[in-house]
Order: C-alpha cells, then sequence, then structure tokens
C-alpha cells in the first residue's frame, strides 16, 4: 500500500515513515501544502494520505478541501494539534474519513490507517482471500492452500495490491509507482522480477500478464483459450 505523509516536522516524519515502512507500506512524504495538493489532482496513486494541517505553502484543511472538490475520494487521515471539537468537526465535514489528536501513540496511528484501508475497500476483517491465497494485512503473513509463504516486502505489497483489486488492470509504471513511491534508482525490470517471484513461490498463473500494458490478478483462473 502506498501512503503519501503530508507533514513538516521532520523529527515526526522520520518516526512515521520508519514505523510504516516496517509495515510494508511504500511511504512517500512532501512537507508543503501546495505541493501535496498537486500531488493529489494529478496522476499519483496513493491508497491513503496522512495529513497535517498546519502546512506551509497551504493550510491542510485547504488542501482537504480542494481534494474533495475534484473528485479525489483517496482515504485521508488528519494529524494535527487542533485538538477542539469544532476544529474535529471542521476536519471531517471537509471530507476527513478520520482524525487523530497530536500528540498520539504510532500503534494507534498504524491502527487507524489499517482500519481506514479496510473501510476503502470494503473490506469487514484484515484478510484477503483468493484463488487459495491469504494475506493477512495485520499479522503481515501469506498462505498458500494452509502453507506459509515468506514473501520480501516489496512482494507483500505488490501481492497485497493484487489482492485488493482482482481484475484490475495495473500498468508497470502504476505498479513501480505503489511498490517504489518516489524513490531513484528503481531497476526497469523490477516489477517483472517480482512478478515473477510471486509466480514461483504461489503458482505459474497466479498473474496474467496483459501484453502492452501490464498486469493482473484474475478473480478466476483463465480458461484456456482466452
Amino acid at each position: 500500500m502506498r501512503i503519501l505523509l503530508v507533514e513538516d516536522d521532520p523529527s515526526l516524519v522520520s518516526g512515521i515513515r520508519l514505523a510504516l515502512k516496517t509495515e510494508h507500506y511504500t511511504v512517500d512524504h512532501l512537507a508543503d501544502g501546495a505541493m501535496a495538493l498537486a500531488a493529489l489532482q494529478g496522476d499519483e496513486p496513493f491508497d491513503a494520505v496522512i495529513l497535517d494541517l498546519g502546512l506551509p505553502g497551504l493550510d491542510g484543511m485547504r488542501v482537504l478541501e480542494a481534494v474533495r472538490r475534484s473528485g479525489n475520494r483517496v482515504p485521508v487521515l488528519v494529524l494535527t494539534a487542533r485538538d477542539a471539537v469544532d476544529d474535529r468537526i471542521e476536519g471531517l465535514d471537509a471530507g476527513a474519513d478520520d482524525y487523530l489528536v497530536k500528540p498520539f501513540e504510532v500503534a494507534e496511528l498504524k491502527a487507524r490507517l489499517r482500519a481506514l484501508l479496510r473501510r476503502s475497500q470494503g473490506q469487514a476483517t484484515p484478510l484477503l482471500e483468493c484463488r487459495g491465497i491469504q494475506l493477512d494485512s495485520t499479522r503481515r503473513q501469506v498462505s498458500y492452500q494452509g502453507q506459509e509463504i515468506t514473501l520480501s516486502r516489496r512482494e507483500f505489497t505488490l501481492l497485497q495490491e493484487f489482492m485488493s483489486h482482482p481484475g484490475r488492470v495495473f500498468t508497470r509504471d502504476t505498479l513501480t509507482r505503489l511498490v517504489y513511491g518516489w524513490e531513484e534508482d528503481v531497476e526497469s525490470n523490477a516489477i517483472e522480477v517480482h512478478v515473477h517471484h510471486l509466480r514461483r513461490k504461489l503458482f505459474p498463473g497466479l498473474i496474467r500478464t496483459v501484453r502492452g500494458i501490464g498486469y493482473v490478478l484474475d478473480h478466476a483462473p483463465q480458461e484456456a483459450g482466452a
């Protein structure tokens, strides 16, 4: 899952990024409200946004309002030191999906983020199931036909994206940004390598190549000749 963290406190950013990366999230960071709005109004594929309200460039509340006016329904978890009831009401009415007041425990942030992502995908539990595979997003475990499978962080992230959206065709560029974010020096064949490893560790027909476009995890196996 790819998360956009919009926060201007360097120490808080460092702590959140470290905590979320250990949970297999891909975390991109911006410290300026105007830059965050530009990213969210572009074609960047984020699964969720963690948004501070007191930002330079453009206040986080204005960012949130503009994002919702544009029709972008990306889940947004607001982080703020503004703890008055009226502030929380304003944030929720502006389109926030959840609201966490500073200071907070990182464990609570992670739990709220997991719940927010489940709601956005219509999941009642953290367990994803498809074609004999079970993926537990809380425990970060994957099993196939009852046998636990060990995946790297990138492989887990890629599989979670596919299983969260079965039937959706992902382009290679979209998958690269979801798995690596804005990191530099990504090998041009990185996604192909990860897909190859997932097929080898699970089963060959898991992920179908859509020629000239990218990849898809089908709800059910494709019939011969399909």
